[in-house]
C-alpha cells in the first residue's frame, strides 16, 4: 500500500484567473493506492467527506485520473483506493484537485513509477474533468509539483513553474460555507471591458516579475484583481472587511482562493502571516455569524508526496 499526501492551493492568485496558482503546506488530501485482483480501479472508502462523495470510479475525481493512467499505461493491473480529504469540499483551496493528483501520484508508486510528472499532470486533470466537469490547471499544477505555477495552457499543459520568494507565506481563511464554481462562474459574463483586461495583463506581469526579482513591493502591487473579484466579493459575507484587516495587519495583499469562500492573504513571513489570519478571522466574525477555519503556512515548495510505503 502507497499513501500519498496531496496538498491544497491558492488559484488565481488575484490577477491570474484561470491561469495562475500557488501550493500550500497545509491541509491537503491523502490517498492510499493498494493492488486488486480485479482490473481497473475501485474505490475501497472515502473518510472526511460525510458521505457526499460518489464512489463511481467514473465519476470520482481520484479514481478517474486512476483510471486515465492505467488506459495511458495499457496495463490490466487494478488499483483500489482510500481517500482521506483533509480539504473541505467546495472551498476553492483546490479539494478535488489535490485528490485527483493523489491518487495518480500513489497508483504511479504502486505501479514502480513508469510515468513521467507530464503524463500524471495531465491523468489528474482528466479525473478532475470526469468528477466535476471542468479542468483547473492552476490548482491540480501547484498541487502536483508545489511552489507557484503559470498554467499557460491547459489542453495541452503548458505549465511555467515560478520562483518562490523566502520566506513567502499564507494565511487561507475558509468560512464554513460552500460556493460552487459553476455559478460563481456564471457571474462573470462573457466580456471584459479592455480598462479592465489591460490592468489585468499588466498586474499578472508584475507578479511574475515580483517572483523573479523577490521584490515584494511590486508583489502587493500586482495582487490586485479587476475581473472576478468585484463580481463575486459579494459571494462572501464579510469578504472586503477580511481583505482590509489582513492587509492593515501586514499582509502584502489578500483576495478570494478560486471562487471562493476561502480568501488568502499573501505575507512576507509567517510571523506576519499568523497576524493577518488573526485579523481576517476577527473580521470575518463581526461580519458574519458562519464559522471559519484558518489556515497559516509558508507557501508550499513540494507537492504530492509519498508520506508511507508498505509493499
Amino acid at each position: 500500500m502507497i499513501a500519498v499526501f496531496a496538498p491544497g492551493s491558492v488559484s488565481n492568485v488575484a490577477c491570474g484567473f484561470d491561469i495562475m496558482g500557488f501550493a500550500l503546506e497545509e491541509p491537503g488530501d491523502v490517498v492510499v493506492a493498494a493492488p486488486q485482483d480485479d482490473p481497473g480501479v475501485s474505490i475501497a472508502a472515502i473518510h472526511g467527506d460525510d458521505g457526499r462523495l460518489t464512489t463511481d470510479p467514473l465519476k470520482n475525481t481520484a479514481s478517474a485520473a486512476v483510471l486515465a493512467l492505467l488506459e495511458r499505461l495499457e496495463t490490466t493491473r487494478g488499483v483500489a483506493l482510500t481517500i482521506h480529504k483533509g480539504l473541505p469540499l467546495a472551498s476553492g483551496i483546490g479539494s478535488s484537485g489535490a485528490s485527483a493528483v493523489a491518487a495518480v501520484v500513489a497508483a504511479n508508486e504502486l505501479l514502480g513509477r513508469p510515468a513521467p510528472m507530464s503524463m500524471l499532470l495531465e491523468c489528474a486533470m482528466a479525473g478532475e474533468f470526469a468528477g466535476c466537469g471542468s479542468v483547473h490547471p492552476d490548482n491540480v499544477t501547484p498541487s502536483l509539483h508545489g511552489g507557484f505555477i503559470l498554467a499557460r495552457s491547459a489542453q495541452p499543459p503548458d505549465i511555467v513553474r515560478l520562483p518562490v520568494p523566502e520566506g513567502l507565506a499564507c494565511a487561507v481563511l475558509h468560512p464554513k460555507m460552500e460556493v460552487e464554481t459553476g455559478a460563481a462562474r456564471t457571474l462573470l459574463g462573457n466580456q471584459v471591458a479592455l480598462k479592465d483586461a489591460t490592468r489585468q495583463w499588466a498586474n499578472v506581469g508584475g507578479l511574475v516579475a515580483a517572483l523573479y526579482t523577490s521584490d515584494l513591493g511590486l508583489l502587493s502591487r500586482s495582487l490586485v484583481d479587476s475581473i472576478a473579484e468585484p463580481k463575486r466579493a459579494s459571494l462572501v459575507p464579510g469578504f472586503f472587511d477580511v481583505k482590509s484587516a489582513a492587509i492593515a495587519a501586514g499582509a502584502l495583499g489578500a483576495s478570494l482562493s478560486g471562487s471562493g469562500p476561502s480568501i488568502f492573504a499573501l505575507a512576507p513571513s509567517l510571523e506576519i502571516a499568523r497576524a493577518a489570519g488573526d485579523a481576517m478571522r476577527t473580521a470575518f466574525a463581526r461580519a458574519s455569524n458562519v464559522g471559519a477555519d484558518l489556515w497559516v503556512c509558508p507557501v508550499g515548495r513540494s507537492g504530492a508526496r509519498v508520506i508511507s510505503s508498505h509493499r
